[in-house]
């Protein structure tokens, strides 16, 4: 094997490993996303750059009230029960790959956790109750207020490996108030910080 074969070959493996190693960086520890909507307003903003952290999805831990999450779209618009639906997996592992590592073709939605496994939520009277208590939003504008969109989303129990998720922007989130709860391995990541622009770098709460 002459000198150029093996520098060409060694290039080849050199940017196969970091190709790997970004992918395998991206899906189990950490990726960089984009506000793409006016959900989470005035938390995030459109066009705003996060890190997320994936790192909690990597070890099966349950994320806190009050995170920022991503979650995979559900399939159903409309909640008949008050599990969201999902309908749309991959059929073959390469169409797994493109979709949950390459994330080809996916859409997510960006919310805060509200509600926990096995927690009653209420939304009553424009506020939220959990467990009958009224939960204390900080991170909302004074003018907010929480109103139900489905009657079977009013009064429930969250359900075991499920979550609960709002946009901070209520009026104007398309939520687990529309398509139900979302089962915790949907989650992709939690909000970690801010990347851009620069003069509101930092952590996000």
């Amino acid at each position: 094997m002459n000198n150029t074969v093996k520098e060409i070959l060694e290039w080849v493996l050199c940017i196969v490993i970091a190709v790997t190693l970004a992918i395998l960086i991206r899906y189990f520890v950490g990726t960089p996303t984009e506000v793409r909507q006016t959900s989470m307003f005035p938390t995030l903003k459109e066009g705003q750059r996060l890190i997320l952290n994936k790192l909690p999805k990597t070890f099966g831990s349950i994320p806190k009230r009050g995170d920022i999450i991503t979650f995979e779209r559900p399939s159903n618009s409309t909640a008949t029960m008050v599990k969201a639906s999902y309908n749309n997996d991959p059929t073959n592992i390469f169409s797994g790959f493109t979709y949950y590592v390459l994330e080809i073709g996916k859409e997510s939605f960006i919310k805060r956790v509200i509600g926990l496994p096995g927690e009653r939520v209420k939304i009553e009277d424009g506020k939220v109750y959990i467990n009958d208590a009224p939960l204390n939003e900080p991170y909302l504008d004074e003018t907010v207020k929480t109103y139900a969109k489905n009657e079977i989303l009013t009064e429930f129990t969250v359900p075991d490996g499920y979550i609960f998720a709002m946009g901070d922007n209520r009026t104007g989130s398309t939520d687990c108030r529309d398509f139900g709860c979302i089962p915790i391995d949907r989650i992709e990541g939690i909000v970690w910080i801010r990347i851009w622009p620069f003069d509101v770098f930092g952590e996000i709460k």
